[in-house]
């Protein structure tokens, strides 16, 4: 396993653990490697700082008696990734079926609703973080959630 440090970009980084370079290279390629905050596929590798080994270190891990991961542990660990996508594939669907596209037109229409210029109704769609942000300064309840994009055929 190794773990990498992301940047989407829009500038936000994250870290994202992957079975070995080969692994994150096609997903990358793919577009399936995305930013959890934004839903960005634009993914790239930030600069980090190596891991060094050194004999105190290792002295200390062994004292410890800390391991690679075990199979078992590198299944369930797939398996939680597994239960998260299922989970938010759950709340996209919900959202989709239940809510009205607003596009990049979000912050307006959530400001409508909220000062009764407009139907009240779920919706969802695009905001910028500033605009986000202003709309949480405003009090409009707003939330942002994981967004899988679909992949065209």
């Amino acid at each position: 396993m190794i773990l990498y440090e992301l940047k989407c970009s829009n500038g936000h980084q994250f870290e994202a653990w992957f079975k070995d370079s080969v692994t994150y290279d096609h997903q990358e390629k793919r577009g399936e490697v995305e930013c959890p905050i934004c839903s960005d596929v634009s993914v790239s590798k930030a600069i980090m700082a190596p891991a060094v080994s050194t004999s105190r270190k290792k002295e200390l891990l062994q004292d410890r008696q800390i391991h690679k991961p075990t199979a078992r542990g590198k299944e369930r660990a797939a398996e939680v990734a597994r239960e998260i996508l299922e989970a938010v594939g759950k709340i996209q669907k919900h959202v989709e079926d239940n809510c009205d596209y607003v596009g990049d037109k979000f912050a307006d229409e959530a400001r409508a609703i909220y000062y009764g210029d407009a139907e009240e109704r779920g919706i969802y769609g695009e905001a910028t973080d500033e605009e986000a942000m202003d709309l949480i300064e405003e009090d409009i309840p707003v939330s942002r959630i994981p967004w899988r994009k679909y992949k065209d055929s």
